[in-house]
């Protein structure tokens, strides 16, 4: 590993202007990001934009390869401490209910079990539908004020429907894969660099993975397939983790129980949780497919505590000697960063490149 100071000869911009090859290894971020303040005072359509630019920009000035928008797309003062990551897509679809009852509250603590849902996000009174989500929408606006190279990051099917209530259909294969259906039309239509899938249910409920997967793949097989389209479309990406709520893992489980899910997957690469891992989750990451690009998680989002551009250098290191040089495509944070305060945030993501960037010798 290359010790020479990280970051050396930077732009203002966090790009090396010397530069013109791309790096084996990129960087990225999950997800979520933390908002600027002047967006909670001020929520207009025109705020969300140019809080958007503020947050992409920060990632490029600190040189991530593949940005998201922070997701502020789904911005909602009323669950800004999920992002809204489950009612931003459950509250507009046709056949959902979401005004919630004590009874229906009784029914879904009876049903799932769910230690972190106390409800559910809504009650299925009929067939789903689309009703007024409109992805294709939310991603273009993110698109015209940062540009098409950006991750646009959707929900899993399976992570939805556990939190629903189910008085339809009676079977949860069928809810499930009509709710994998709705978000395939969605995502059809999109323009970015990358889709990613998130899932942070399933590590915990492995017994479920080949249910999930057909699920999942319904909604990768889709990505940028609109009709007509004779473009390749967005790469594919799923994103899993043993949960981030508060700083708290909510999911026990381990990457070897779902190595075959992994493998089943139609996708370009994985966004993998793994810095607070055991070594035996690496260990049994050497099984998946070599036609996934693998996507290591090395910068800790439950703690405040910023890594170290040597840190985080010595984490690809540890992984690459393990899994074999050239398996590692992407390093990234283990997940979005909502929780952590901004200029946490900023620097852990400037640790992340200066990182790997000394690992490569950059």
């Amino acid at each position: 590993m290359n010790r020479t100071k990280a970051g050396a000869g930077r732009s203002s911009s966090g790009h090396d202007p010397a530069r013109t090859s791309i790096p084996r290894i990129l960087t990225t971020t999950v997800g979520s990001f933390p908002y600027p303040s002047w967006l909670a005072a001020m929520p207009s359509e025109q705020s969300l934009m140019d809080a958007t630019r503020v947050v992409v920009d920060i990632q490029r000035q600190a040189g991530i390869d593949l940005p998201t928008d922070g997701e502020l797309y789904r911005f909602d003062m009323n669950h800004p401490e999920t992002n809204g990551m489950i009612e931003y897509f459950i509250t507009p679809l046709a056949g959902v209910r979401t005004a919630i009852g004590r009874l229906d509250t009784l029914e879904f603590q009876r049903k799932h079990g769910m230690g972190f849902r106390r409800k559910p996000a809504g009650v299925v009174e009929a067939p789903l539908g689309e009703g007024s989500l409109n992805l294709p929408a939310d991603c273009e606006r993110s698109v015209t004020v940062a540009g098409n190279n950006l991750k646009f990051t959707v929900t899993s099917p399976y992570m939805l429907a556990r939190t629903l209530l189910d008085n339809h259909y009676g079977n949860f294969e069928s809810l499930l894969m009509d709710l994998a259906e709705v978000l395939a039309a969605q995502v059809a239509d999109l323009r970015c660099a990358c889709l990613q899938v998130d899932e942070a249910n399933l590590p915990g409920n492995p017994e479920d993975a080949p249910l999930a997967a057909r699920a999942i793949n319904r909604i990768l097989d889709a990505v940028g397939r609109a009709a007509g389209s004779n473009e390749e479309g967005p790469k594919r990406a799923v994103h899993l983790c043993f949960g981030n709520y508060g700083g708290q893992t909510i999911q026990k489980g381990t990457w070897k129980a779902l190595i075959a899910f992994l493998n089943e997957l139609h996708v370009d690469h994985l966004v993998l949780e793994l810095a607070r891992r055991p070594e035996s989750d690496l260990e049994a990451l050497k099984q998946v497919r070599p036609g996934i690009s693998l996507g290591l998680g090395v910068i800790d989002i439950k703690v405040n505590q910023v890594e170290s551009p040597e840190e985080v250098a010595r984490r690809i290191e540890k992984a690459e000697k393990i899994l074999g040089a050239g398996r590692v495509g992407w390093v990234h944070p283990d997940c979005g960063f909502w929780m952590l305060h901004r200029s946490v945030a900023e620097r852990k993501i400037t640790a992340l490149v200066q990182g790997r960037d000394l690992y490569l010798g950059g």
